[in-house]
C-alpha cells in the first residue's frame, strides 16, 4: 500500500479519510466533521513552514483503519523530510493543539465508511438529527438518539431538521455554554446546509409545534450531570525521561531521569526518547536528527507499545517530536530549555512551541497607547510618568515612604506601590526575608483596592521578579533591591563590609540594580556590577552592557559612598577585585542578549463541575474565550494574569489565586508576577495578548446579538 502526497495543501489544513486502505481528501467546508467508524489524516501547516500531522482514531473504527492510517501518517512525515510533529488523536481525548483547529467545535457523526456513510455538503431538507453540545473550552457535539431521553436541563442541544435548526438550552445552562453552543449550530447551517437553512434558539419549555412533531410529547427532562473530571490532576505536571534503542530488533526503554524539570543536555542528538506524563494521559517521543533510521521511523509503534506496558488507557495522547520542532507542552518539562537560532536578527526572536509564529516587537515608549501588542509582550501599560505613592507594611498597617527615597526596596520590607494612570496599578512587592508581613501587606491590598471601588489593576511582586513597568515608574533612576535590612526608622541592620549590586537594563530600557552575595559567580558578562567593599568601590562592566546600565551604576554608587568608584572592563580586573569576592570563580559568559518570546496559554478557572479546575483553552484564543462567569489564568511566560469576569462566583474569585499552577510547573519557574485583573478594566499589558480588542464587547450580551440577527433572518424569510 502506498500514497503518493503531491504537495502539501494551500490552505493551513488538510483533512484525509481512511477509505478502504486508501485516502479520500474531505470537503474544507466539513472540516471539524468526524465519523465515529472511521479514521483520519489532518496536516496543519504553520507559515514558518513548519508541519503537524494528526493521525485521528474514532471510537468504533476497525484496526485495519487504524493501522492503515499509521502508515499514511509515515508516509506524509517521510514526505516532508521527518520533520513533521506527529499526533495521535483519540476520539473524545484530542490535544489541545487538535481541537484549536475548529474553534467552533467539532461533530462526532455516527456511522462510518464502512457503513456507507459519506462526507457531502446537501441541501437535502429531509435530514433529521440530535447533536449533545458538551465543553466550555473544548467543545464536542455528539450525535444522539432522535429523543427526548437524550436530552438534559445541564446541556444545549441541536435539532437539526435540515431546512429548521434549533439550539435547545436547558434550564440549567449558562450564557456562555449557550453562546459556544451557537458557534456549533451557525458552523451547521452555513457549511454542512450552505446558508440555505434557518437557525432559531429555543429555552426549554418553549419548544414550537415543529420540535414536537420530531421528537414526540415532552417529557419530564432529568437534571444535567457535572463534566467528567475525574481524573487526578494533582500530578499532572511529573514527568519520567527514558532513551529508547532498537537492540537486538526490540525497542527497549532506559531510564534517564525520574523526575521533571529535566535538562536540555540530557537529549543526545543520536538517540530518541520517551517522555512519559503518563498521570496526564500524555507521551511524548523525541527523536534525536542523528538518531539511526529504525528508531526514528519506529517512534509511534514505540509509544504504542510503551502505552501498553505501562497500562496506559488507550485513549492516551501521543506526540511524536522532531528535534528542532518541540512543542510548548513538551519544553514546559525542562527548566533551561534554549531553541537553536532563537533569534533571527534583532527584536525577531520567535517559537514554533505553539501553532502560531509569536514574533517579538521592539520597545516604543512613545507608541504604548497605541501599539497593545508592544504593551503586552514588554508588561507596560504606559511609559512610567504618572503618579506614584508608595507605602511600607508595618506593624499591620501601611506607613507612608519618604518620597526621596522611592525607588529604593529592602529584603525585609512589604511594599503598596500605587501609580495612577488611565487606570490605578496597585503593586504589592513582597521582601525574601519577612513573612509577618505578608498576610498583612494582602489585607492592605484589598483595603486599598476596595477604597478605590475596586477599580485599580492588582499586580502581586515577589522580589526578584519585578516587572517592567514597576522598574519603570522612578523617573529615570533604577529600581534598587537591598539583599535584607529594612527602611524603618530605627530599623535598619548592619550592612556587611562587602557589598555587590547587579544592574541590568530590561527589554523596555528600564534598570533594576539588585543586591546579590558578593561572590564572582554572580557575575554576568552582559551586564554591569557595583562591588563595594571595605575600602575600594569598583564599577564592572561586562563584554555585553550597556550605556544605560553603566548610568544605573554610577547612581547606585553614590549613594553606597566610599568615593569615586574604579571602572574595571571584564578581562582587566586588577588583584583588589578578585580579592574582595573572595577570589575568581566561573560566572555567566554567554551572551544571549535577545527576550525570546514564549507563547502564551489561557486556561478557564471553574466550579461549575462542583470543585475548582483549570482548562486550557484550545488553539489560538481571542476575547470570546473570556467566560465572564469565570475567572480566567492567562501566562504569558514571566507574568500571570488573573482576570475575574463580572458574573463569576465567590468560590471562583477566591479560589483562583490559590492553584498552584506556577508551583506545579515542570520547568521549575517560581516566583512569577501574578496580576489581578476585573473584568472591563483590562490594561494593554493584557489586551495586547488578544487579537483585535474590542472594549465594547460585553456592552451588549453576545446572545442577544445572535437572537437579533435571527428576528431579522425571520422577516426577511416569514
Amino acid at each position: 500500500m502506498k500514497c503518493y502526497f503531491v504537495s502539501p495543501p494551500l490552505q493551513n489544513h488538510g483533512v484525509w479519510r481512511v477509505e478502504k486502505m486508501d485516502l479520500k481528501p474531505v470537503l474544507k467546508q466539513l472540516h471539524g466533521n468526524f465519523f465515529t467508524g472511521d479514521c483520519y489524516v489532518l496536516l496543519y501547516t504553520t507559515a514558518a513552514p513548519s508541519y503537524y500531522i494528526h493521525m485521528w482514531l474514532g471510537s468504533e473504527s476497525s484496526q485495519d483503519e487504524k493501522g492503515a492510517a499509521a502508515i499514511f501518517t509515515t508516509q506524509l512525515d517521510d514526505f516532508l523530510g521527518g520533520g513533521p510533529v506527529q499526533f495521535r488523536e483519540v476520539q473524545n481525548n484530542e490535544s489541545l493543539t487538535f481541537l484549536g483547529y475548529f474553534k467552533s467545535g467539532i461533530k462526532y457523526k455516527q456511522g462510518g465508511v464502512a457503513s456507507g456513510f459519506q462526507h457531502v455538503v446537501t441541501n437535502d431538507m429531509n435530514v433529521k438529527r440530535l447533536l449533545h453540545i458538551k465543553g466550555r473550552r473544548a467543545i464536542r457535539a455528539t450525535e444522539v438518539d432522535m429523543s427526548w431521553s437524550s436530552f438534559n436541563r445541564g446541556d444545549c442541544f441541536i435539532i437539526d431538521l435540515g431546512k429548521d435548526i434549533f439550539q435547545w438550552c436547558g434550564s440549567e445552562c449558562n450564557s456562555f455554554e449557550r453562546l459556544k453552543a451557537s458557534q456549533v449550530a451557525i458552523d451547521v447551517r452555513d457549511n454542512e446546509r450552505n446558508g440555505r437553512a434557518t437557525l432559531l434558539m429555543i429555552e426549554e419549555g418553549g419548544e414550537p409545534q415543529a420540535v414536537i412533531d420530531a421528537l414526540g410529547p415532552k417529557p419530564n427532562i432529568p437534571a444535567g450531570s457535572a463534566d467528567d473530571e475525574s481524573v487526578d490532576r494533582s500530578n499532572q505536571k511529573k514527568g519520567v525521561l527514558y532513551m529508547i534503542s532498537d537492540a537486538a530488533g526490540s525497542m527497549k526503554a532506559s531510564v534517564v531521569a525520574q523526575t521533571s524539570p529535566f535538562k536540555q543536555e540530557m537529549l543526545s542528538s543520536s538517540e530518541c526518547y520517551i517522555l512519559d506524563n503518563g498521570v496526564d494521559s500524555k507521551i511524548f517521543i523525541w527523536k534525536g536528527p542523528s538518531a539511526n533510521t529504525a528508531e526514528r521511523n519506529a517512534a509511534m509503534k514505540a509509544a504504542e507499545q510503551f502505552i501498553k506496558e505501562k497500562k496506559y488507557p488507550k485513549h492516551t495522547q501521543v506526540q511524536v517530536l522532531p528535534g528542532g520542532g518541540e512543542t510548548t507542552l513538551f519544553k514546559q518539562f525542562f527548566c533551561n530549555w534554549k531553541d537553536k537560532d532563537q533569534t533571527t536578527g534583532p527584536g525577531q526572536a520567535y517559537s514554533l512551541g505553539r501553532i502560531a509564529r509569536v514574533v517579538q516587537v521592539p520597545f516604543d515608549s512613545s507608541s504604548l497607547h497605541t501599539n497593545k501588542t508592544m504593551a503586552a509582550q514588554h508588561g507596560m501599560v504606559d511609559d512610567g510618568s504618572g503618579k506614584v505613592q508608595v507605602w511600607r507594611v508595618e506593624d499591620g498597617d501601611q506607613v507612608p515612604v519618604d518620597p526621596s527615597s522611592y525607588g529604593q526596596f529592602y529584603g525585609g520590607d512589604c511594599y503598596l506601590v500605587l501609580y495612577s494612570y488611565r487606570l490605578g496599578v496597585l503593586f504589592t512587592t513582597r521582601g525574601r526575608h519577612n513573612h509577618d508581613e505578608l498576610a498583612a501587606s494582602a489585607f492592605l491590598t484589598v483595603r486599598l483596592d476596595d477604597s478605590m471601588g475596586g477599580s485599580p489593576v492588582q499586580v502581586r511582586v515577589t522580589q526578584g521578579q519585578e516587572p517592567a513597568h514597576l522598574m519603570s515608574l522612578f523617573k529615570g533612576k533604577p529600581m534598587v533591591i537591598h539583599l535584607g535590612g529594612t527602611s524603618r526608622k530605627g530599623g535598619q541592620s548592619r550592612v556587611g563590609s562587602t557589598r555587590l549590586f547587579h544592574i541590568r537594563q530590561s527589554s523596555t530600557r528600564a534598570t533594576r540594580a539588585v543586591e546579590v552575595e558578593p561572590s564572582a559567580a554572580f557575575l554576568n558578562t552582559n551586564d554591569v556590577f557595583v562591588l563595594k567593599s571595605s575600602n575600594t568601590v569598583f564599577l564592572w562592566r561586562g563584554v555585553g552592557a550597556t550605556e544605560e546600565e553603566l548610568a544605573a551604576a554610577q547612581y547606585v554608587t553614590s549613594f553606597l559612598g566610599g568615593g569615586s568608584a574604579t571602572e574595571v572592563s571584564e578581562g582587566k580586573e586588577p588583584a583588589g577585585f578578585w580579592s574582595a569576592l573572595g577570589g575568581k570563580k566561573e560566572y555567566q559568559t554567554s551572551r544571549s542578549l535577545q527576550k525570546m518570546v514564549k507563547p502564551p496559554r489561557l486556561f478557564g478557572c471553574s466550579n461549575k463541575t462542583g470543585r475548582l479546575i483549570a482548562e486550557e483553552v484550545p488553539g489560538d484564543f481571542n476575547q470570546s474565550d473570556l467566560a465572564t462567569d469565570d475567572v480566567m489564568l492567562l501566562d504569558t511566560w514571566d507574568q500571570i494574569f488573573l482576570w475575574i469576569g463580572n458574573e463569576a462566583n465567590e468560590v471562583e474569585r477566591t479560589g483562583s489565586a490559590k492553584i498552584d499552577y506556577v508551583d506545579s510547573d515542570p520547568s521549575g519557574r517560581r516566583g512569577i508576577a501574578i496580576t489581578t485583573i476585573k473584568q472591563g478594566m483590562e490594561p494593554p499589558t493584557f489586551t495586547g495578548w488578544f487579537q483585535a480588542w474590542d472594549p465594547k464587547l460585553w456592552e451588549t450580551d453576545p446572545l442577544e446579538r445572535i437572537r437579533a440577527r435571527q428576528d431579522v433572518c425571520k422577516q426577511l424569510d416569514p
